[in-house]
């Protein structure tokens, strides 16, 4: 491939970078811009992608530097010579005329990967930056189930890796102190609450005996396998792992505070993992241990006779469900108009109506504006339409959601961008600004899902050992674990509706469903949302038993393409809950015999 020239005076690092000789192509269009004024630059990092008819081209940077003015956007058309932008060099050489090869990704005629598939997964000469204490082809900061899926899917593909966890074992916040344990306790919370609903029906048992000891053992049992199991897994893959809190200090190097001390590590690529935290509320007395946040709540210290719940969303209203199962007298404050504010109304409605009846409060519309620890608890102090006069509660629970850690790891020192919320923009292959830097998981945006980043840690892996791969999923399911519980995918009506997106629904209640009926709880719903012309699926939500499972399903179907004519042909067994989500695309296609419904008017 004809080289990329480009001059500079003798006495400035100022440089101009134009567009290399491709040949007999040109007004040659630009695709897309990865760079912008002020950015760091690597040399070899790509500046902008073109596109002929027969390659897809990155015009990668001649040397080190930062941007100071891009010459060139999308759209619009270049030829040899061409300047891209203007380059502070960190080159501070003789100023003699220099070559880089532009690099082909795809050859559009044979859709065959050119020697250098991805312009990601060229390694840096490793002569150009100092080895540290270790050295990896692949480091990974943070071993939730984003990070461990990328280092194990990178170990397969034949990489050498160093995986970094802050915590003692795998599994990052997930396993060890979020979804895991969380769902162990929810799991104990089912038990207790299906054995005082079946009263109703005839069979009585005895009020539970509670023994905290031996539900934290049993919850700590289980995490003990699975992150037990991680550390088995890493061994088997050849995956070094190292126990400590990282900071970047380079592009090409982070340090971690381990137990023996600080340790350098450096490295040809990073994919940062990092996670989020828990999101605080200035003022409040985080100093008392009554103030709990999701991770001591999961610590189960005791049942509190009264605890306060700070924000009606998933994490809120499952601890919600957990302590009351246990004992406490729950209330629950919410600052918007309604609980779990991303799921449709009609999702979240019999969940509101089961725990308005067991809860002691819900306080909609209304926020906290202050909390006085007193020796006899903490006073708490409402805001809002509906606030109450100042309580007092044994506990108070705050869970208003988490924070990325983008700006906790020296992302600075890297050159990777964080933006003012603390999340690192990247691309659909999970490239930040810094082309051998990655990230994934909370730390890229929401939503902040363990299966998003497990997914997201695997085209991140696969990048940089060389794959054609991008993450382009159509949804991402979202599942609140609380009684019962609310899942839904791909478009809500409140999303349809507020970007005025054509839409048509078809809803099945559970008070028709026989396997809902002999389980004593009709009170769900299937709701499929589908194209008023196509009829392919666009969104879908249920609520109701195990609506966690049953929403994979209609994941799957929008995937596919799948129109409602697809699903409800599909023969589901019976009775069962699965086949609501039939019996709703029976009601789209007009078919349904499980109820009546009247013909629409022509």
């Amino acid at each position: 491939m004809p080289a990329i020239h480009f001059k500079k005076e003798k006495m400035s690092t100022i440089i101009s970078v134009t567009v290399p000789d491709l040949g007999d192509f040109k007004n040659i269009p630009i695709i897309e811009v990865l760079v912008k004024a002020g950015d760091t630059v690597t040399a070899e990092q790509p500046l902008i992608t073109l596109e002929t008819d027969k390659a897809t081209v990155d015009v990668p940077a001649p040397a080190a530097g930062v941007v100071q003015e891009l010459k060139v956007k999308v759209g619009d058309k270049v030829s040899q010579g061409s300047v891209i932008l203007m380059l502070d060099s960190e080159d501070r050489g003789s100023g003699i005329e220099e070559r880089v090869k532009p690099v082909v990704v795809e050859d559009k005629g044979t859709k065959e990967k050119s020697a250098a598939p991805n312009p990601q997964s060229s390694i840096p000469d490793p002569r150009s930056f100092p080895k540290g204490d270790l050295h990896a082809e692949v480091v990974v900061l943070g071993a939730g189930p984003g990070g461990y899926t990328a280092a194990f899917r990178a170990a397969d593909l034949g990489k050498q890796v160093i995986l970094i966890e802050r915590y003692a074992s795998l599994g990052g916040v997930c396993l060890n102190v979020g979804c895991i344990p969380s769902k162990a306790l929810l799991h104990v919370a089912k038990v207790i609450s299906e054995a005082d609903d079946v009263a109703q029906h005839g069979v009585t048992f005895s009020k539970p005996k509670i023994d905290l000891d031996k539900i934290r053992n049993w919850k700590e049992s289980v995490i003990a396998k699975l992150t037990g199991g991680l550390t088995v897994l890493a061994k088997q893959r050849k995956v070094q792992v190292v126990y400590g809190v990282a900071k970047f200090t380079s592009p090409h190097s982070l340090v971690v505070e381990t137990k023996e001390g600080s340790k350098t590590i450096s490295f040809d690529h990073a994919i940062i993992a990092a996670g989020s935290s828990v999101a605080r509320i200035p003022g409040f007395p985080y100093d008392d241990p009554r103030l709990l946040d999701s991770t001591s709540a999961l610590q189960l210290q005791d049942v509190p006779k009264r605890l306060l719940i700070i924000g009606g969303g998933i994490i809120g209203l499952e601890m919600a469900t957990v302590y009351d199962a246990l004992g406490s007298k729950i209330s629950v404050v919410e600052l918007a108009d309604g609980l779990i504010p991303g799921a449709d109304r009609d999702l979240v409605r019999p969940l509101h109506k089961r725990i308005q009846k067991r809860y002691e409060a819900i306080y909609l519309k209304t926020k906290v504006s202050q909390i006085e620890a007193l020796k006899e608890g903490l006073q708490v102090t409402f805001v809002g339409d509906n606030a109450p006069a100042p309580q007092l509660f044994d506990r108070v629970l705050l869970a208003v959601g988490r924070r990325p850690n983008g700006r906790d790891i020296g992302a600075d020192a890297a050159g990777v961008t964080v933006n003012e919320r603390g999340f690192i923009p990247v691309d659909k292959q999970q490239r930040s600004n810094v082309q051998h830097i990655y990230a994934i998981g909370d730390i890229v945006g929401d939503p902040m899902l363990a299966h998003k980043a497990t997914h997201e840690g695997k085209v991140a892996a696969e990048v940089i050992a060389g794959h054609k791969a991008s993450f382009d999923a159509l949804t991402i399911p979202s599942v609140a674990y609380t009684d019962p519980e609310i899942s839904w995918m791909g478009l809500t009506e409140t999303q349809a509706k507020a970007q005025n997106i054509p839409y048509e629904k078809a809803s099945f209640p559970w008070a028709a469903s026989g396997r809902a009926l002999s389980m004593a709880r009709e009170e769900g719903l299937s709701k499929l949302l589908y194209d008023p012309q196509t009829k392919r699926i666009l969104g879908a939500g249920i609520v109701g038993s195990n609506a966690g499972e049953l929403i994979a399903e209609t994941v799957l179907a929008l995937e596919m393409g799948a129109d409602m004519e697809d699903i409800g042909l599909t023969i589901h067994p019976h009775p069962t809950l699965s086949e609501t989500v039939a019996f709703a695309a029976e009601i789209a296609e007009g078919n349904i015999t499980d109820l009546y419904m009247p013909k629409k008017k022509s």
